[in-house]
């Protein structure tokens, strides 16, 4: 059994039944990752969004939640030459009950699984208290840990100050409209959300930089390899994309020495900066054939002083010039906005949440910003609704995006008291700004 911090129990309350009932019951949030970890939800191309929300309803009917399935329209989330594919199927899963929301938001997409992995990624494995699969961190871990929550609170009779409003979203690892974008758009967010995108930290959220993908495609001719020599200049179109190679290459650095106000997590050595970075590249068949095209994948991650704008039209004169003659396609294919400044009048309650469920210490929370991105700048720019509350099950050593990716049964545990917590109408009311409204 997975002991608590001891400074996280409230004794003899609800509350404190509510975190037994986490304790006891612990084990069903393995069961809950490993059926959501078997559904590939990988981005691109993101195929089993239908299929996941398939099994979100079940959990939800559960709970007693109504479910709305939300598709984002095909022609706003469809690339020219992408391999995205299927519906793009976000589901909201709520409860009315006359109390204010919390909207609970997860990108259930992951990115694909990288070479590397000695374990299934599409199977959890168990290592001691690791939690081993394709985005049992970031973030479908974290689903499990309301899952287990709520599911205390119905068993247990927790009165709640909140109800909640599960927010499961598409294509937030890519794509041009991530799902809470659209839902943003459309007007169905109310109350204010918590973003399980986050760390496992004691942290106050800062904002954070956007980013952008872009895919150039250079074109050549097919040929023969035979007519190489007398083909003339461009046809081969890996040849011909060298020097933009070479260009992009140059303006790296660049780039990188671009500093940005925004705070740096604690113990950083350097203060935040923009990143370019070539993701992907590919061309050619065989040796017996000139390719005719080449296509390379760009992402620029920028500040939020910066204008998206100007940082895509700097690539882009930059591709250009390197190669002035040859035939070029540029192709916007991901874009997430920054993340401005998302403190708001919840968070104080929500650090004493987060201290309740991992034990942390007031004076260890810090505010910081991230190069990392997040799809709530949009939800900023539709709505108007400017605090985001953050958490998440990141950790430095959690392997998220990489072959190995983890999180720990404990880590889940904690969460689920974190979020029991803030739901809980018992916890802090002096600290809810609903609560002290109607008082």
């Amino acid at each position: 059994m997975i002991s608590p911090p001891t400074n996280s129990r409230p004794a003899g309350s609800p509350l404190a039944d509510g975190f037994a009932e986490i304790e006891r019951t612990a084990e069903t949030a393995v069961d809950d990752l490993a059926r959501m970890i078997s559904i590939d939800t990988s981005f691109p191309p993101g195929a089993g969004y239908d299929a996941f929300s398939r099994l979100m309803e079940s959990a939800a009917a559960t709970l007693g939640l109504k479910c709305q399935r939300v598709d984002v329209p095909e022609r706003l989330w469809r690339v020219d030459g992408g391999t995205a594919q299927g519906a793009r199927t976000n589901l909201i899963a709520r409860r009315r009950s006359g109390k204010p929301t919390l909207g609970l938001y997860f990108h259930v997409d992951t990115v694909p699984a990288s070479p590397g992995w000695t374990t299934d990624p599409l199977r959890l494995t168990l290592d001691g208290d690791r939690l081993i699969g394709l985005g049992a961190a970031d973030m479908k871990g974290t689903i499990a840990a309301v899952l287990l929550a709520l599911r205390a609170a119905d068993r247990t009779g927790l009165p709640l100050g909140y109800d909640p409003m599960l927010l499961l979203c598409t294509d937030e690892e890519g794509g041009l409209y991530p799902g809470i974008r659209y839902l943003a758009e459309q007007g169905l967010l109310e109350g204010h959300i918590l973003n399980f995108n986050g760390a496992a930290a004691p942290r106050i959220w800062a904002g954070c930089f956007g980013m952008f993908t872009l895919l150039v495609r250079v074109h050549g001719r097919t040929l023969h390899a035979s007519e190489a020599a007398r083909a003339g200049p461009g046809a081969n179109a890996i040849e011909a994309a060298l020097p933009i190679l070479n260009a992009l290459a140059a303006l790296k650095p660049e780039i990188a020495k671009r500093i940005s106000a925004l705070p740096a997590p604690p113990g950083a050595t350097h203060p935040l900066a923009p990143q370019l970075d070539i993701s992907a590249a590919h061309g050619g068949q065989c040796g017996g054939q000139i390719p005719s095209q080449f296509e390379i994948l760009i992402c620029r991650r920028y500040a939020p002083e910066e204008y998206f704008l100007v940082a895509r039209r700097e690539i882009e004169d930059v591709i250009r010039k390197a190669a002035p003659h040859a035939e070029i396609e540029i192709v916007l294919t991901g874009h997430l906005m920054p993340t401005s400044d998302p403190t708001g009048p919840h968070w104080p309650r929500w650090q004493e949440a987060l201290s309740a469920g991992f034990g942390y210490a007031p004076d260890e929370f810090a505010k910081w910003g991230a190069t990392s991105c997040s799809d709530f700048g949009w939800v900023q720019a539709a709505t108007g609704m400017q605090e985001i509350l953050l958490t998440g099950l990141g950790r430095p050593d959690s392997r998220i995006h990489a072959p190995g990716e983890f999180t720990t049964l404990s880590d889940i545990v904690a969460l689920a008291k974190s979020v029991l917590a803030y739901l809980s109408a018992e916890f802090r009311p002096d600290l809810s700004p609903e609560a002290t409204a109607i008082r």
